[in-house]
């Protein structure tokens, strides 16, 4: 009789167990799907790159959702993922912005970017290039990041560049190249990233931060001159234009996105995450595609991408704070 009861116990518990670990793994347990929230429009580089993973992580994690909830700079998208149950089916997309710029450049947030999120792995990186007008920069005889500093400091306040606003990437990416160069240009806002490209074709700014995939039809017709990217190395994308950091040691500003939980999934369900899409991050197919946008797949374990958000959030703590710049 005893057998038998420790018997009931042995398969009540197992029964238990294996009902824990569907639970804490309901997009493959249940057959449900999985929401990954975009905190951007469709079509651009963030929702492309997502799209392409979903498709190739759904053999391990069943059928992945797009859905894109832009405004308010992302804030809307990261918070629907910030408040959403921590059960592994709602999943979105951390970025620069939202994870690392917002939280200093907002009055009030809705979310807390360091607290209210569990990272899976980072995605991306896509360099931003130092760019000039290609006309501007032969008539000043500018070829180089030091032949544009040397410029500045024998003709003060004569340089302008552009942004697509107050706070946006390229107008910290602006902020932090005076600084550490010594220098002041006069920074333009425009309401957006095309036109402040717009304006640096037709000559009415002299050099601008912006992302890579934009300026590079501008690189390649030989409207812009690149004069060095953002990131600590030469990117594949440009091999034969220089870091900044070649000149001003230190220098690193990029963009970066990647895929975050709500704070308090389970470990295991992250851990799962985290391997499907680490290895969709990996594959070949993966980085010819990303490689049409300019980006470079950055797969990471959670551990390294939240140590990665947590640099950057203080990283821009000190940029939006030099810059002045601020939302209501």
């Amino acid at each position: 009789m005893t057998t038998r009861i420790n018997t009931l116990r042995r398969a009540a518990l197992l029964s238990a167990l294996a009902a824990a670990s569907i639970a804490t793994l309901p997009a493959l347990a249940q057959n449900k799907p999985i929401r990954l929230v975009v905190p951007y429009a469709a079509g651009g580089p963030i929702d492309v790159t997502a799209r392409v993973l979903a498709e190739r992580v759904k053999d391990q994690l069943g059928t992945v959702i797009i859905d894109n909830k832009p405004g308010a700079g992302g804030n809307i998208g990261a918070d629907a993922v910030a408040k959403a149950p921590h059960d592994g089916l709602t999943i979105g997309i951390a970025a620069t912005a939202t994870h690392a710029v917002n939280p200093w450049l907002y009055r009030r947030m809705p979310f807390d970017a360091a607290r209210d999120f569990a990272p899976i792995t980072q995605m991306v990186r896509v360099p931003n290039v130092l760019v000039m007008n290609a006309d501007t920069a032969q008539r000043l005889k500018i070829a180089t990041v030091a032949d544009l500093i040397a410029y500045a400091k024998a003709n003060p306040a004569k340089l302008n560049y552009a942004s697509g606003g107050n706070g946006s990437a390229g107008h910290l990416a602006g902020e932090m190249f005076k600084a550490q160069a010594g220098i002041f240009a006069l920074h333009i806002p425009y309401n957006g990233g095309n036109p402040a490209q717009l304006a640096l074709l037709s000559g009415q700014v002299d050099f601008n931060f912006d992302n890579l995939a934009t300026a590079a039809p501008g690189i390649r017709s030989g409207k812009l001159k690149a004069l060095a990217v953002t990131t600590l190395q030469r990117s594949p994308a440009l091999p034969d234009v220089p870091p900044v950091a070649d000149t001003l040691k230190g220098f690193a500003i990029d963009t970066w996105w990647g895929l975050v939980a709500p704070a308090g999934t389970p470990a295991d369900v992250l851990e799962r995450l985290n391997h499907a899409f680490v290895a969709a991050l990996q594959s070949e197919e993966t980085r010819q595609r990303f490689a049409n946008l300019l980006a470079e797949p950055v797969p990471s374990t959670s551990a390294q991408f939240g140590a990665f958000m947590q640099a950057e959030l203080a990283k821009y703590q000190k940029l939006v704070k030099a810059s002045g710049a601020q939302v209501d």
